[in-house]
C-alpha cells in the first residue's frame, strides 16, 4: 500500500496543503482580530509545518526498501506460536520491577534519613553507597553483584533473584535522592512544630515530616519505577531461564531462532503496554497534587 500510486499521489496533495496551512496561517497571524482566531492561525500553521515532515518521511521510507523492512519487522506469522510466552515475558517483566522498585523504596527512605545526618560518620556512608550506586552502570552492576554472590560469598542464587536484588540496591540510591529532596522541601517550621509539641527528632521526621515528603515524591518514584520496567532487560548480561525470560531477552531468544526481527516490535509493543498506563496513573496522580488537596486517594 506504501508503494502504490494512490498513496503517492495523496502524499503530494497532503504536502500541498500543508505548505498552503503554513503559509496562510504565518501570514494572517498578525491580522487575526482576537486571541482566539491568532492561536487558530498558529495551529493551522504548525500542522502545515508537521504535514510536510510527515509526508517528507514516507516520501523518503518510499525510496528505500518497505517491502523488505515490513518482512523483516512486521511479518507477524513468526509470533505464531509465542503468544503464551510473551504474556509469561511481561509478566516477568513486571515481577523484576515490581520487587526491584519496593525494596529500592525500602532501602531508598532509609539511605535518605541516613545522607541528611547532621553527623558526618552516618552521613558519609549512606553518601558513598549512592554515588557508586549512581555513578556506575547497572549492567556492570549485574555482572559483578552475581559473580560477587558466586564467587566472593558462595552463596548460589538464581539469575532472577540477583537481578531483583540489584534492581533494589540500583533503585535505592536513586529512591534516596527523590526522598531526601522531598524530605528537605518540607517547610523548617514543620519540624521546629513538631519538636515544641514534645516530639524526638525521629518522632518528628515519623509523624510529620516523612508523610509530607512521601506525598510530594510519589511522581518521581513512580517515574522511576516506569523506568526500572525498561532497564530490566539489561538482565541480558546474566542469562535467564527460559521460563524466567522478560520481554527483551525473550525477543532476543525468537531473533536467534528466527532471523526475524519482528520479535524486537512485539517486545515494543509489550513495554508500551505496560507502562503507558503507568504514564497516564504518574499524570494523574500528579495532577491530583498539583490541584492542592491533602491526599492522593
Amino acid at each position: 500500500g506504501i508503494l502504490s500510486p494512490a498513496t503517492r499521489t495523496l502524499a503530494l496533495i497532503s504536502a500541498g496543503l500543508g505548505l498552503v496551512a503554513c503559509v496562510a496561517g504565518s501570514a494572517m497571524y498578525r491580522r487575526m482580530p482576537t486571541k482566539r482566531s491568532r492561536e487558530h492561525a498558529v495551529a493551522g500553521a504548525v500542522l502545515g509545518v508537521q504535514a510536510l515532515l510527515l509526508v517528507g518521511v514516507l516520501l523518503w521510507f518510499r525510496a528505500g526498501d518497505p517491502e523488505r523492512f515490513a518482512f523483516h519487522f512486521f511479518n507477524l506469522e513468526k509470533l505464531e506460536g509465542y503468544g503464551g510466552a510473551f504474556l509469561r515475558a511481561a509478566k516477568n517483566t513486571v515481577i523484576l520491577a515490581f520487587v526491584g522498585e519496593a525494596g529500592g523504596i525500602v532501602l531508598g527512605l532509609i539511605l535518605a534519613m541516613l545522607a541528611i545526618s547532621s553527623r558526618a560518620v552516618v552521613r558519609a556512608p549512606a553518601r558513598v553507597y549512592i554515588n557508586f550506586f549512581r555513578g556506575t552502570p547497572l549492567i556492570w552492576q549485574l555482572s559483578t553483584i552475581y559473580f560477587l554472590f558466586l564467587f566472593g560469598f558462595r552463596i548460589r542464587f538464581s539469575t532472577f533473584v540477583v537481578a531483583m536484588i540489584v534492581f533494589a540496591l540500583n533503585t535505592a540510591a536513586y529512591a534516596a535522592e527523590v526522598f531526601r529532596a522531598g524530605i528537605q522541601s518540607v517547610e523548617r517550621g514543620q519540624m521546629e512544630a513538631s519538636r515544641s509539641l514534645g516530639m524526638s527528632y525521629l518522632q518528628a521526621m515519623r509523624y510529620a515530616i516523612v508523610p509530607q515528603a512521601i506525598r510530594r515524591v510519589i511522581p518521581p518514584l513512580m517515574n522511576e519505577f516506569v523506568i526500572l520496567i525498561k532497564d530490566t532487560s539489561l538482565v541480558i548480561a546474566l542469562g535467564l531461564a527460559v521460563s524466567e525470560l522478560e520481554l527483551y531477552n525473550l525477543a532476543r531468544q525468537g531473533y536467534a531462532d528466527t532471523f526475524n526481527a519482528t520479535f524486537f516490535v512485539a517486545a515494543a509493543a509489550g513495554y508500551l503496554a505496560i507502562t503507558l498506563p503507568l504514564i497516564g496513573i504518574v499524570n494523574a496522580v500528579e495532577r491530583r497534587l498539583r490541584s492542592g488537596l491533602v491526599g492522593v486517594v
